[in-house]
Order: C-alpha cells, then sequence, then structure tokens
C-alpha cells in the first residue's frame, strides 16, 4: 500500500508531501487542477518516462519519493530478486531527475539502494497499476488479454502456465541443439566429401618415398644430359686408363714413377713413404678408369623413361602446390585423412538421440499446454459470467462478453491466442473489444474488469484516472459502489469529477491551482528579478474533513443555488455511509 507520496519540482508542483491511507482516497479539483501531473509524478517514480517538460520550469532538479507498506510476498520478492536491498517495515522508492542539454539523467533507489531502470520496472506491477479512461490499447493486446485471464484463474493456473514455460524453454533448448547438429552433420558430410576426395587423389598419387621427388629430379638430369655424360666419361677413361690417341694416361705416368721408384727403393730405402703414395695413387687411377668405363656403358638414351620421370615430377609438384605441404608432409597428411575419415563415417548416432530428445520434450510441452488450454476455459467461463453480472449494474443489462481462445503454436505463454470479444447492443454480433467498445463502455469495462480481479490481483494500490469520465446517473453511483467494493481488497486512488463518487471516499482530496509570490520562493527582495517572474502557479493538495468535503461535493454538484447543491451534498453523504453500512 502506497501511504506517502513526496513530490518536489514536477510541473506545476513545487513540493507536495501527500499522506495515503488504505481504502478509497479520491481527489477532486477543477480541470486543469493538476490532478494528472500528481499520477505522472507516480508513473515517473516507478520508472515511466521522464521527459525535460516534466521538470519544473526554472528548475534544473525534481525529485520523486513514495512509501509502501512491506507486505510478505513483496518482501519475499525483494529477498529473492534484490537480495542486496536492506528491508524493513516498509519500502521508499525515489528518484532523482537533473536536466540536461535536451535530456533528463535520473538515478532511482530503494531504500537508499541504487538500481536500474528494468529493475524499477519488473517491480511496478507489484506497488501500483494506473487505469485511465480511454485504455483501448492496453485493453486490446491479446497479451494483456491473456495475463489478465490467467491471472483470474489463480494460483493453479499460474503454476500450469509456470510449467509451460520451463517445458517450452526445454523444448527449445532441445529444437537449438538439434538444429546445431544438424548444421554441424551437414557441415560433416560436405567435410567428409572433402576428404574423402582428398584421400584418394593422395593415395593414388603412390606417395611412400619423402624423397622422391629429389631422386626423380637426378635422374632427369641425367636422362636429358645421357648424351654429354657418356662422351664426358669417355674421355675421363681415355685420360685415366687408356689413351686411344698414342699419348701416355694417367695410369701408364704413375707406372713409369713408380718403377723409378722402386729402383731408388733399391739403393736408398728411406724412399718407401714416397713409393707408397705413387703405388697408392696408380692403384685409385686405375680403379677410377675403370669405374669410369662401367659407368659410361650404363648411360644410355632413354625418351621414354625421361618422359616417365617428367610426368611424376609434373604430378608431384602439382600436388605439393594444391595442398601447400612438402612432400614428406603430404604423405603425413595423406595417413591423417585416412584416419579421419574412419572416425567420421562412424559418427551419427548423436543425431537420431537429440531428435528423440527433442520429440519426447515436445510432447510434454504439448500436453502441458493441452493442460493449462483447458484450466483457461475454466477460467473463461467464469470470467464471463462474473464480468457480465458486474456489468450488468453499470447500465450494460444486456452485454455479451465472450472470451475467444483459439489454438496456435506453442510458446513460452501456451498454445492459446486470447481474445476478448464484446458486444452491448443486443442482436449485435460479438467482435474484438477494443474495436466495438465506445468511451464510456470502455471506463466501465475497465472498472467491472477491475472489480473481477480485485480478489486475486496480487498488487496493492489501484489507481483510476477519471475512470468515470463520460458517465452519470445511475451508472455514476454503480461505479462509485464499484471503487468501494475494490477499496475494500486493495487500496484506491481515484481522480474524479462525480460527485456521487467523490462522495464514496474514505479520504477525500482537494486539488488546486494557486498563484504565490515568486520571490518568497527563491529568496529574492520584491520587485527583484524580471516582472514576469514576480509570481509562479504551483499546485496544492489539501485533505478535506467531513465539513470541508460537503462544501467540495456542493461545488462538485451545481445546482441553481449553493444551498441546493448542499442539499445534493448531504444526500450524497448520508447516502455514502449507508452504502458503507451495508457492506
Amino acid at each position: 500500500m502506497l501511504t506517502s507520496l513526496h513530490i518536489e519540482n514536477i510541473a506545476l508542483i513545487d513540493h507536495l508531501h501527500l499522506q495515503l491511507q488504505p481504502g478509497l482516497n479520491v481527489l477532486t479539483g477543477e480541470t486543469g487542477a493538476g490532478k494528472s501531473i500528481i499520477l505522472d509524478a507516480i508513473d515517473a517514480l516507478l520508472g515511466g518516462k521522464a521527459s525535460q517538460r516534466l521538470i519544473r520550469s526554472g528548475a534544473k532538479k525534481a525529485f520523486l519519493e513514495a512509501t509502501f507498506t512491506l507486505s510478505p510476498d513483496l518482501k519475499r520478492w525483494l529477498q529473492t530478486h534484490h537480495p542486496q536491498i536492506p528491508l524493513s517495515h516498509e519500502l521508499v522508492c525515489s528518484r532523482d531527475l537533473t536536466a540536461g542539454r535536451g535530456t533528463v539523467r535520473s538515478r532511482s533507489r530503494l531504500n537508499g539502494t541504487l538500481v536500474n531502470k528494468a529493475q524499477i520496472e519488473a517491480l511496478r506491477p507489484l506497488l501500483v497499476e494506473i487505469t485511465a479512461q480511454g485504455q483501448t490499447l492496453q485493453v486490446g493486446s491479446p497479451d494483456r488479454q491473456r495475463d489478465w485471464l490467467d491471472g483470474f484463474g489463480g494460483e493453479s493456473l499460474t503454476r500450469q502456465r509456470q510449467q509451460v514455460t520451463q517445458l517450452y524453454n526445454a523444448a527449445l533448448e532441445a529444437q537449438r541443439a538439434l538444429e546445431r547438429r544438424r548444421q554441424a552433420e551437414q557441415q560433416r558430410l560436405e567435410q567428409l566429401d572433402l576428404f574423402d576426395y582428398q584421400s584418394r587423389e593422395l593415395t593414388a598419387a603412390n606417395l611412400d618415398d619423402p624423397d622422391e621427388l629429389d631422386q626423380l629430379q637426378q635422374e632427369r638430369q641425367r636422362l636429358s644430359h645421357s648424351v654429354e655424360l657418356q662422351q664426358q666419361s669417355y674421355q675421363a677413361y681415355q685420360i685415366l686408363y687408356e689413351n686411344e690417341t698414342g699419348g701416355e694416361a694417367c695410369a701408364d705416368l704413375l707406372g713409369k714413377a713408380e718403377s723409378l721408384l722402386s729402383d731408388m727403393f733399391n739403393f736408398d730405402p728411406t724412399i718407401a713413404p714416397t713409393l707408397d703414395l705413387v703405388s697408392n695413387a696408380l692403384a685409385s687411377v686405375e680403379e677410377a678408369g675403370r669405374q669410369i668405363n662401367a659407368y659410361g656403358d650404363t648411360i644410355e638414351s632413354d625418351p621414354q623413361r625421361l618422359q616417365t620421370v617428367e610426368e611424376r615430377l609434373s604430378q608431384l609438384k602439382q600436388l605439393i602446390r594444391k595442398y601447400d605441404r612438402s612432400l614428406a608432409e603430404l604423405i603425413q597428411y595423406r595417413d591423417e585423412l585416412q584416419a579421419t575419415l574412419t572416425a567420421m563415417e562412424g559418427d551419427g548416432q548423436s543425431l537420431e538421440a537429440l531428435e528423440q530428445a527433442y520429440h519426447t520434450r515436445r510432447q510434454h510441452l504439448l500436453a502441458a499446454c493441452a493442460e493449462l488450454t483447458h484450466q483457461r476455459q475454466q477460467a473463461a467461463q467464469s470470467l464471463e459470467d462474473t464480468l457480465v453480472a458486474e456489468l450488468k449494474p453499470l447500465a450494460m443489462e444486456r452485454v455479451q462478453f465472450q472470451v475467444d481462445l483459439r489454438p496456435m503454436e506453442p510458446t513460452a505463454t501456451g498454445a492459446d491466442r486470447v481474445r476478448f470479444l464484446f458486444s452491448p447492443n443486443p442482436g449485435e454480433p460479438l467482435q474484438p473489444l477494443a474495436e466495438t467498445a465506445s468511451g464510456g463502455e470502455m471506463s466501465r469495462f475497465l472498472l467491472a474488469l477491475k472489480t473481477c480481479f480485485s480478489r486475486v490481483d496480487p498488487v496493492a494500490t489501484l489507481i483510476f484516472d477519471e475512470i468515470d469520465v463520460g458517465v452519470s446517473g445511475r451508472v455514476a453511483q454503480a461505479i462509485a459502489e464499484k471503487l468501494h467494493q475494490i477499496a475494500r481488497q486493495h487500496q484506491v486512488l481515484c481522480v474524479t469529477h462525480q460527485p456521487i463518487v467523490a462522495a464514496m471516499a474514505d479520504i477525500h482530496f482537494q486539488v488546486d491551482k494557486q498563484v504565490v509570490d515568486a520571490s518568497a520562493q527563491t529568496g529574492r527582495a520584491p520587485g527583484q528579478g524580471d516582472p514576469d517572474d514576480s509570481v509562479r502557479t504551483v499546485v496544492r493538495v489539501t485533505p478535506l474533513d467531513r465539513s470541508q468535503q460537503r462544501q467540495e461535493l456542493a461545488q462538485l454538484a451545481g445546482g441553481q443555488s449553493h444551498q441546493q447543491s448542499l442539499t445534493f451534498a448531504d444526500a450524497l453523504l448520508a447516502q455514502a455511509d449507508t452504502i458503507r453500512q451495508k457492506k
């Protein structure tokens, strides 16, 4: 329950401290007196939009603060969602507003602890609900209508909806896992095709020797220069061992040298080392001659073999360029591909398991949605009967109302599309509420709806902004009684121009505008400053006692004379007392 409201520098309000009570709190005053400013301030305090126009002209800062009693449910919610906030028997919500260059900076606090806008907006539905005449957009929202129906259904339906939300999230996660696996499977198949192609290509290339490329290049060199090699090997043989031109070969000269050194050894044995060197050299030259001669015999011109070598070299170099790997790395990569293919070709069971998991969770979700639909159908029937009964005293005796449930794909809130269908006149078809109800009919519908929810709605404070506009006579009386009925379960704050409604107030506030001396507020001496700034308009709110309430009701009622208005006011107050005693 809202116990106090403190406002500074909001629109025409310079400062206001309002003490509210349980039951029906009524605000009356002339049009433009500032009643809606108070409601705008409450809306801004609880996360509503705060523009620079909201801050009082000439002020740079504004301040809003509301104190609420802390119910057990509200305390548990705060302990769950905001354990850092110190709690006692009350909750103080405040918001500082600072005007900037075309913007407004703000800070919100709960019991002195800074909180963000999202946190305040999440808390708001537990504190205050503001209902204004002409809320066609809100009432016409299928999501809002579904939430109203579920709230009317009570705790059992709420638990079932929570279960649907949990099962929907579980099914959604299973579906996402399945989709990720299917995408991975597609990628796996594409990769499998690529790896299989690469494996077959590398296997067909018969890559076994990492030195094959060097060996082939050497063989190509030899085959490409076979004629030169034959000629040069023969020339080397002639020089080393046998010179057919008549000249002496290297072996002949070394043989002569060895013979001379042998003769010298007979006379001087110290020459032996030199003789050994020449003998060894002769043996080496003779061996080299024999080898070069044999080598020359092996050199043959083989164009076919040369072509084969060239093709093999081209194949290897093309693979090296294509895979950007050396020949040794290609051999290793081929072996890795074969191992990878073996592993990938056996992978596929997890996809079937995920499909089964998603199917199972979806079946659970559908079953829970079916139960939720069943409970909504029961709640819809009860809401239809209750709401029509609440509308009949509001001069809507022949009204028709139906909660239309249509199946839809399951979501986190179930598998039902909810619409409120309405027909205020006999013989007219049921149509969506927002498309067929007039402003006055919408006002009465909203009030009847709130009456239906008064026993199940968790919010402690309900605010009605001119919910009775456009009606008069017995309808206004019925609205007054409905507000009194709601106020027995909730605190109600009501802005009204109807004296019949105001007479039912448990506490009556008069809102009016006053012109004050601006120098008294700013501290300037009288006469200082711009003449246009010498006065300011402010909003004042006065709680009325019984006598003052009587005068205010007379003022609202008007009449041919003041005494006639007072008599009517007395009748209204007496009637209100009688209603309170009956109920």
